[in-house]
């Protein structure tokens, strides 16, 4: 395929149909009279089905693995992605999720690395960071598929990346207190953030094992250091993490951008999840962690299995939340362990308040996957998109929560009612518009007992863990262990000036972006001399 300006034959509706849809249409019609069929019998019966084989075999298998001749997350090499579609599809697409917020993907040709793969979906991704692309504004916090936002246009003098006393510590988002603010423009395609699936039109393929890459928002100047630093330190530090690189990216016969590529956590992530006999789930935004009885379909829309479909279901979930919300404190203080992993769980909460993550299980966006252990029985919770680390209060300590306002610039003090010192009169406070339902007023929130690792929002399973005196120390040795890792090793600041190289070598060298990585090396610096005063971590 070539540029935009490209006439190819034009492809009958079912071709343009999902292949999995156009080989099994006999079936699936087949299907669709039966349900029918159960609909007219069976009227407002509710089936509640319950899944107990434990097979480790996944359905949906790859059968042709384009290998390539780069190392698609090598961090040490230049990458380069090049998407070509049809003009019309975009523009059918764009209007469809201006209209109401569809996220369908169109056809497009890849060529990554130097490696040709025709028709791969790609799609919009991400909440809050669209909103600009629908009339709402600037995004809110948000990025990936969580966050919230999608309404409320910031006041004067909170746009821009040097707003109200210098946001943009984050690696180049600009915005205050971790607010992320792209002014995306389908007129600049090649600055959205996408979703690549790579077997979403040529069933069972894949490029080096993975069938989705997700290209981050944030581009050249803006281009996100922050979550980079994030996925190499909670790497490093022996925690599972996505995989990530930097790429020059080029859509149709649009400009060259730098942009970062992350790997999606997909079936093929669960298989590298401890010895891969497990179950993957994802919260989504929308939901959340609260027990609404025992029909599994209940729980689909707060959360997304992700691999063993079919095998496993949403039941484990169920009777984690179910525990949770019945168990008295001395019940959770006591049994916590028969249902998780409790170093594991330590160690995320401390990892998050290490990084100053505002988004973590207990944020809007509820950026966390449960990993259910199928040999112990038991849950960890996993961390993925990092989109808003290193954007709260660099004085932290492990007993405080990370708040949107919490100093909002990287370093800085926090202003009047938690928000970022120097903030504009008039900026939004309480609950944002477009924020999902059931979000607790005030969200901004600041310091509060007990609160390590997220925001002032609310995780019945965090809660109760921070809250716990049992769990004290533990927790404080996971901090003290990761605290050592992070920053007493010295491996953030060494990490973050190989994150602002890998960006250089792939185009992103600009004054902008010069001015992203020493906001971050402050932060970091911060961080670290403050940690290094609290006899809580260093022992």
């Amino acid at each position: 395929m070539s540029g935009e300006g490209t006439v190819r034959r034009g492809r009958r509706l079912r071709d343009r149909l999902p292949v999995r849809l156009r080989q099994h249409w006999r079936p699936t019609a087949a299907l669709g009279v039966g349900l029918a069929s159960m609909v007219w019998f069976l009227g407002d019966a509710r089936i509640s089905p319950y899944v107990t084989s434990s097979s480790r075999v996944e359905a949906d298998a790859i059968t042709e693995n384009v290998e390539g001749t780069v190392d698609l997350y090598d961090t040490s090499a230049e990458h380069s992605i090049q998407l070509t579609y049809q003009q019309t599809d975009f523009d059918k697409m764009m209007k469809e999720f201006k209209e109401d917020g569809t996220k369908d993907y169109i056809e497009a040709d890849l060529v990554i690395d130097g490696v040709y793969l025709n028709d791969v979906g790609i799609r919009l991704k991400g909440n809050s960071t669209l909103s600009s692309l629908r009339g709402g504004g600037r995004g809110m916090p948000g990025g990936g598929e969580g966050g919230f936002g999608g309404g409320r246009e910031l006041p004067e003098g909170a746009q821009g990346g040097a707003a109200a006393g210098g946001a943009g510590g984050a690696g180049g988002m600009g915005g205050m207190g971790g607010m992320v603010q792209y002014n995306l423009s389908a007129e600049k395609p090649e600055e959205l953030p996408w979703l690549v699936k790579i077997d979403e039109y040529v069933e069972g393929r894949a490029y080096q094992g993975e069938r989705e890459i997700s290209l981050r928002p944030g581009s050249n100047g803006q281009v996100p250091l922050n979550e980079a630093l994030s996925l190499s330190l909670t790497e490093k530090s022996g925690q599972k993490a996505e995989r990530y690189g930097f790429t020059e990216l080029k859509v149709n016969n649009r400009p060259a951008v730098t942009r970062l590529m992350v790997e999606a956590p997909d079936t093929d992530y669960a298989d590298d999840v401890a010895d891969g006999n497990g179950v993957l789930y994802k919260a989504k935004a929308s939901g959340s962690f609260e027990y609404r009885g025992d029909d599994p379909t209940e729980y689909e829309s707060s959360f997304k299995q992700l691999n063993k479909k079919g095998s496993q279901d949403l039941e484990p979930v169920m009777k984690l939340i179910k525990w949770v919300d019945s168990a008295s404190d001395e019940e959770f203080a006591r049994d916590l362990d028969q249902y998780v992993d409790v170093e594991s769980l330590a160690a995320y909460l401390a990892a998050q308040n290490l990084l100053l993550n505002f988004d973590d299980m207990a944020g809007p966006g509820k950026n966390y996957l449960l990993w259910y252990d199928l040999d112990t029985k038991k849950f960890s919770v996993l961390g993925w998109d990092y989109n808003l680390t290193f954007s709260g209060d660099a004085t932290a300590g492990p007993d405080d929560s990370i708040s949107m306002g919490g100093g909002g610039m990287p370093g800085g003090g926090a202003g009047q009612e938690g928000l970022p010192e120097g903030a504009p009169e008039g900026f939004p406070e309480g609950q944002p518009e477009g924020a999902p339902e059931g979000m607790p007023e005030g969200m901004p929130g600041g310091r509060q007992g007990g609160g390590g690792g997220g925001g002032s929002m609310q995780h019945a399973l965090k809660t109760k863990f921070l809250a716990a005196d049992a769990f004290d120390d533990v927790y404080k040795e996971a901090y003290r262990e990761l605290y050592r890792k992070f920053y007493g090793s010295g491996t953030a600041a060494k990490e973050l000036k190989a994150v602002a190289e890998q960006a250089r070598s792939n185009g992103a060298g600009s004054e902008e972006l010069d001015t992203a990585v020493t906001r971050l090396t402050k932060t970091v610096t911060d961080r670290t001399a403050a940690l290094a005063e609290d006899k809580d971590v260093t022992g």
